[in-house]
């Protein structure tokens, strides 16, 4: 085991000290990370501590996880076991080990996330007057009106399809909700008693409010599948039914398109998205009470196995259960409201140009407003000096106001030059949408480089000013531009005017919309060029100074940690005395606290009211105190494969708001704060004796409006 001092390798003990830093048992396995931060998430939703319809919306939360989990990690798992294919992963695990442990734990995890809903949030909502009421308990007035509801909405949308040699089995939806029903009798056309596959539109809503006359309760809910059960003899006149089950098929959704041989990778990637709800089955869902038979024939049909079935006691999709937190307007079970506060130098009556110009500013979302990045976007789109606007979009709104500011910008005869990710995962339909948009409104349209997505944030904006001179703006992020995530996520901005800053951002945009090489930068780190090897040089620097006896340290916060030669440097930084302390909310690959390889090396994660998704990065650099805002994870992908910016923060009192905001505040958290174990579990964070610390309700005390503060340089 990695957490002992010795290991014992072909019949040879040898001291952890002496292992390679490349050794397979120094690095957790990135599938079981994963599931490990849903668990996590689980852990919010059975906390009593929290509003009620906020547990419930951590419930639904991991559902929604766990179906990409499968949808793309478990997809590449099974492809790779099913190829007979080696591990791609630095702890080197075959594929299909991997599985067998996912297999395992995705089914303990689910059970557990099925128990916590029936044993406690479905109890505490009928507590609170908020009630989901089961099929079995309708009353014969609620059946009544249930059975008007099914004939008026749900049965002129229905089609099922009977099994026989003529209507084969239907290639069923990837998440759809389904129904297998069989029956005994003789059809119209003599045909006898079969099964039955029906595929429920996901036009009709899956949960449904009863009308307050025959609700016991202000807030009585039946879900759609309780409403087709119920009345699904409706559907079969003559016939008599034996079993009616829902299920649920989960499918590889990866998307893939070679783009080395397609000439327009828009047109590509329309067609390969009408296959992606078709993709190889990878699980399938149904009720616990399923007869044996009924299940067999679902596999057999879906070519999936036993490790591939869950069997739940309840709805096949729990996520669904989130239109409950919209559908019920109860402020007392859900966090109290706040409004972002405002950076001091930037108002809303303030000229951002002049702002910018008088020094950087740094936002910190969504305790403080993102507005300011909308307004910049809209006014540069009428100000008659602003002759250029470049923007990357990866992901943001279906109706984004930035992208309504880009049209309007174009229409007004500014150049407008739009990079749009198009492969931005499960985003991909509503960027060629607003790519579409940009191109009708005349707008330049490019969709990065061919084989790397754009994952970086950045916005220029090139104005004329005093004496005709030429002036650039530029927001720099760590999160995306979507106004809606950016009241529920944790980023950065910054709004600089910096001329060197300019000048990279300038080239970055040169070199995604044309041919040229790739020309040194001043300020900026980029991937796949600089960014992972500088990250390497200045870890080692670290290293090297407290080689010399001089302090040194290093904190990153981080979605995910998983690249290996990052890890391998962490290690010897570790290994020469370097203070490292990680906030890493999901994915974590690297050990922590292995005796003589990482014993100087902490890994936190901490949850919350937001989801925690800015990337910064800081070492001591002897004094200088280096920091990084970034749109990269030290993952494989964002580092390699992806192209990512990392921008140092240039002004002091930036940096210790950063130092203070991103780092004091997270390594601090005991509320929903857990510590890495070198085994691989993770373990609450214990308060220390001044209390329980919320990293998050103390940002939102100091930055946001109701706080009563605002921070400037």
């Amino acid at each position: 085991m990695a957490s002992s001092t010795k290991q014992e390798t072909k019949g040879v003990v040898i001291p952890m000290t002496q292992l390679p830093l490349d050794d397979p048992s120094l690095y957790l396995n990135r599938e079981l990370s994963q599931l490990s931060f849903n668990r996590r998430v689980l852990t919010l939703a059975q906390d009593v501590s929290l509003p009620l319809l906020e547990r419930l919306r951590f419930l639904t939360i991991v559902s929604s996880n766990l179906d990409e989990f499968f949808e793309v990690r478990v997809a590449e798992v099974k492809q790779r076991a099913a190829l007979g294919l080696a591990s791609n992963s630095p702890d080197a695990k075959p594929p299909t080990t991997v599985f067998a442990e996912v297999e395992a734990q995705a089914h303990r995890l689910i059970g557990e996330q099925y128990r916590t809903l029936n044993d406690d949030i479905l109890p505490a909502l009928k507590r609170a007057g908020i009630r989901l009421v089961k099929r079995t308990d309708f009353t014969e007035e609620q059946r009544k009106w249930i059975r008007r509801f099914f004939k008026r909405e749900v049965l002129p949308v229905l089609s099922p399809v009977g099994l026989d040699p003529a209507h084969p089995a239907p290639n069923v939806q990837n998440k759809g909700l389904n129904f297998i029903i069989t029956m005994k009798g003789t059809d119209a056309f003599g045909r006898e008693s079969g099964t039955v596959i029906l595929q429920v539109p996901r036009c009709l809503p899956r949960l449904i409010p009863l009308k307050a006359s025959i609700s016991e309760g202000p807030h009585d809910f039946v879900m759609l599948s309780g409403v087709i059960h119920d009345n699904v003899e409706l559907l079969f006149p003559g016939m008599k039914i034996q079993t009616c089950d829902q299920f649920r098929v989960t499918r590889n959704s990866d998307l893939w398109v070679d783009e080395d041989e397609v000439q327009d990778l828009l047109a590509a990637l329309k067609g390969e998205l009408h296959q992606r709800p078709y993709g190889q089955a990878v699980r399938l869902e149904v009720p616990d009470i399923c007869k044996k038979k009924i299940v067999r024939f679902l596999l057999d049909q879906h070519a999936l196995d036993e490790p591939d079935l869950y069997e739940v006691n309840g709805p096949v999709n729990l996520h669904r259960l989130s239109a409950l937190y919209d559908l019920v307007d109860r402020p007392d079970l859900k966090f109290a409201p706040f409004t972002p506060g405002r950076h001091a130098r930037l108002g809303p009556k303030d000229n951002p140009f002049r702002v910018i110009r008088d020094g950087d500013i740094l936002l910190h979302h969504p305790y403080q407003s993102f507005a300011p990045v909308v307004d910049l976007v809209q006014r540069a789109a009428e100000d008659p000096s602003v002759l250029a606007i470049k923007q990357t979009l990866y992901r943001t709104d279906a109706r984004s106001p930035i992208v309504d500011a880009l049209i309007n910008a174009s229409r007004n005869g500014k150049d407008v030059t739009a990079i749009v990710e198009l492969r931005a995962r499960f985003d991909e339909a509503a960027n060629i949408e607003l790519a579409t948009r940009l191109h009708h409104a005349g707008a330049k349209v490019a969709y990065g480089v061919v084989g790397r997505k754009c994952h970086a944030k950045m916005l220029l904006i090139v104005r004329r000013e005093a004496q005709g001179r030429l002036r650039r703006y530029v927001h720099l992020g760590t999160g995306n531009y979507h106004t809606g995530t950016a009241r529920a996520y944790t980023d950065f901005s910054l709004l600089t005017s910096d001329e060197q800053i300019c000048e990279d951002v300038h080239n970055l945009f040169m070199q995604l919309t044309s041919l040229r090489k790739a020309v040194p930068l001043n300020q900026l780190l980029h991937a796949p060029f600089t960014l992972h090897e500088t990250l390497l040089t200045l870890i080692e620097d670290e290293a090297e100074a407290a080689r010399s006896g001089n302090k040194a340290r290093i904190i990153a916060k981080l979605n995910g940690l998983t690249e290996a030669r990052v890890i391998q440097a962490l290690y010897r930084a570790s290994q020469a005395g370097v203070q490292i302390e990680l906030i890493v909310r999901g994915l974590c690959c690297l050990r922590p606290g292995v005796p003589g390889i990482s014993d100087n090396i902490q890994v936190r994660s901490v949850l919350g009211r937001f989801l925690e998704h800015s990337r910064v990065y800081h070492f001591h650099a002897n004094g200088t105190d280096l920091v990084f805002l970034s749109s990269a994870d030290w993952m494989d992908r964002n580092l390699i494969r992806r192209i990512e910016a990392a921008t140092p923060v240039r002004q002091a009192a930036d940096r210790g708001r950063i130092l203070y905001e991103a780092f004091e505040t997270h390594l601090m958290a005991s509320e929903n704060a857990w510590l890495l174990q070198s085994d691989g579990t993770w373990k609450r964070a214990i308060p220390e004796a001044a209390g329980p610390y919320d990293s998050q309700q103390v940002l939102l005390d100091a930055l946001s409006e109701a706080g009563g503060a605002r921070t400037s340089d």
